[in-house]
């Protein structure tokens, strides 16, 4: 391991109250939270499993929190390391009717390496990122052929004109090279998730309520991990959460399957007026809108923060993007194994393993450490608002999730670790009858003791459901 990354062993208790400290709220909540089991959660010299326990620990302890302000009731929270750490690879336990869910990777998604010896790793899985890749390269839809053809370029030069074209590949970088890049610079003076004042509206108290968010409408625009997570989460939590695609845009069905549960789905064109329209309708009577787009991808469309506030004075406006909004690389498209290659996780993780060739982390760790900080803050801008009044903006990006991680310390020997396959893990499995066949999903790692956590309604295709919200506008469910 390189020194300058060298730290304390993890504290996931540690690295909870640091996580709490960032919403305001009465840090005498963090009693009511025992955190159990310890590194490695994953075979990984970096603290995966204490990035997972703490980040689902403070998206829970939010909804508690939440909750106790609507009605009074404290409750005990629980996050088991092993449990939370096998949560952060979900996508790869998955089974739908017995059987392994599809697989969703493109086979030009790993990492090649180019004739200046480095290495770029490719982001595949989407049709149009797969076929610009080719253009770029003028070669077939195989691996040997882009090895080939990879053979002509510098991994730097790649990188850049992969960006140019809206591709998304990144070049493998050291930590020494990330930290000397201006996007890590602008990172660095970012923090991990922001909780920002954009307009004024009066307070909007939520009324007593059986679960933390019942009552609360949020518009989900995301795709992929991070921001599904994020919905997920809220929908856990009692939330009418909807999913807002349309039919041009690509997804990946494995991850609609394991991210769908509790939400609805909708088909809406924002390109086209009647698509605004509808969405505006929605907008009014929502609480939260929740988008991964790059910054200023929605602006266009009437769907940046400050006109959407302005519609709906009181909204939660939460915006996802890759490497953060600042910075020379704010607008470049990306996904969490692109930014752990671009930001020297691939580099470091290899060289704790005693090779040169990269290695990424065992689970997608900066989605889903993004998508539960996404829910949490939702939570305690809701908690602000029933307070204050007020709109509010959280922006987080993988990149500020990658600093975290960083930063959290290193584990010793966790490469050791076994990889768990799912007879490992069938204890922490659970069933789901869904619009996709029986899935077999892991069960949620937080235990709330007052208010469970739990889906009412199953994982569906993308457009499954009008676009409407639930019966009864402005309705709570009271105790």
């Amino acid at each position: 391991m390189n020194g300058h990354d060298q730290k304390a062993a993890p504290d996931a208790t540690g690295t909870l109250a640091a996580l709490w400290r960032l919403s305001g709220e009465d840090e005498r909540a963090l009693e009511r939270v025992r955190l159990s089991g310890k590194e490695p959660g994953l075979p990984s010299s970096f603290a995966v499993g204490t990035a997972a326990q703490a980040s689902i620990a403070a998206s829970a302890l939010a909804a508690a929190e939440l909750h106790r302000q609507r009605t009074g009731i404290a409750q005990q929270i629980d996050v088991d390391m092993r449990n939370a750490a096998i949560e952060f690879r979900a996508e790869q336990y998955l089974r739908v009717d017995g059987a392994p869910a599809p697989e969703f990777r493109d086979r030009l998604t790993r990492t090649f390496q180019c004739g200046d010896g480095r290495w770029v790793r490719i982001h595949a899985n989407f049709p149009h990122h797969r076929d610009g890749v080719l253009r770029l390269l003028g070669c077939s839809h195989d691996t040997e052929a882009v090895s080939r053809a990879l053979q002509s370029w510098d991994a730097f030069r790649f990188e850049d004109a992969a960006a140019a074209a809206g591709m998304v590949v990144t070049a493998m970088r050291s930590f020494d090279e990330w930290d000397a890049h201006p996007q890590r610079q602008a990172v660095a003076g970012l923090p991990l998730l922001s909780i920002e004042r954009i307009g004024d509206a009066p307070p909007q108290p939520l009324p007593p309520a059986s679960r933390p968010l019942s009552g609360v409408r949020v518009l989900d625009l995301t795709r992929v991990i991070a921001g599904p997570v994020c919905g997920r989460t809220l929908t856990g939590h009692g939330a009418d959460v909807l999913l807002v695609s349309a039919p041009h845009l690509p997804a990946i069905e494995p991850l609609v399957m394991e991210t769908g549960l509790g939400k609805r789905a909708c088909w809406l064109d924002l390109r086209n007026a009647p698509g605004r329209q509808a969405f505006d309708a929605l907008l009014r009577d929502a609480d939260v809108l929740v988008q991964g787009y790059r910054p200023g991808g929605l602006d266009a469309l009437g769907v940046d923060a400050e006109t959407a506030a302005r519609k709906r004075p009181g909204l939660i406006y939460v915006s996802l993007c890759a490497y953060g909004h600042a910075g020379p690389w704010a607008a470049r498209r990306g996904f969490d194994s692109l930014v752990q290659t671009a930001s020297g996780f691939n580099h470091a993780e290899a060289q704790a393993g005693g090779s040169t060739a990269p290695a990424p982390l065992p689970a997608q760790a900066l989605d889903r450490a993004t998508g539960y900080l996404m829910a949490y803050a939702v939570m305690a801008a809701l908690m602000r608002r029933s307070r204050e009044g007020g709109s509010w903006h959280v922006r987080l990006s993988l990149a500020q999730t990658g600093h975290w991680l960083r930063h959290l310390g290193r584990v010793e020997g966790g490469l050791q670790t076994a990889m768990p396959g799912f007879g490992d893990i069938a204890d922490l499995t659970e069933q789901h009858a869904s619009g996709f066949g029986m899935l077999t999903t892991v069960r949620h790692a937080a235990r709330m003791s007052a208010t469970p956590v739990c889906w009412d309604l199953p994982a569906m295709p993308l457009g499954s459901h009008a676009p409407a919200w639930l019966p009864g506008a402005g309705a709570y469910s009271a105790l």
